[in-house]
């Protein structure tokens, strides 16, 4: 079992006030989970930054009909396949789509193919949403 540690924090009362409603709307039982969660958060951007070995999204959307599109953003990830683990395909309306693609690997590259994506002529909009392998966060 984990040894827990009990540590006071001094705040502005109206940085507390705020607080307790992100952990209100975000439906925390406490204020150490919230605490914990924020941390967590901090130290996962800390290892893409560190180009550790991390995970992510990449989730786009595009007008299929855009000429030749579909296999540009095809071969971009079988360029960059050693990266991509899987994919969603999904088919919004007659024109068009949405793919979510989980990748692994260091957070350079996995920014790289992102940018690469996201930035394809006909994609409308794109995210890359960071996390991490879980290894070595308590």
């Amino acid at each position: 079992m984990k040894k827990l540690v009990r540590f006071g924090v001094s705040l502005d009362h109206h940085l507390l006030d705020d607080f307790d409603r992100l952990i209100t709307r975000k439906n925390y039982t406490n204020r150490s989970e919230a605490l914990r969660d924020l941390i967590r958060d901090n130290l996962v951007g800390q290892e893409w930054d560190e180009n550790k070995e991390t995970v992510g999204t990449v989730t786009f959307v595009y007008n299929h009909h855009v000429r030749d599109l579909t296999d540009k953003l095809t071969e971009i990830q079988h360029r960059y396949h050693r990266l991509v683990l899987s994919g969603m395909h999904v088919h919004l309306d007659h024109d068009h789509c949405l793919e979510v693609l989980v990748v692994k690997g260091k957070g350079s590259e996995i920014r790289k193919v992102a940018d690469i994506l996201i930035g394809t002529k006909g994609v409308k909009h794109g995210k890359l949403a960071m996390t991490t392998t879980g290894r070595g966060l308590s």
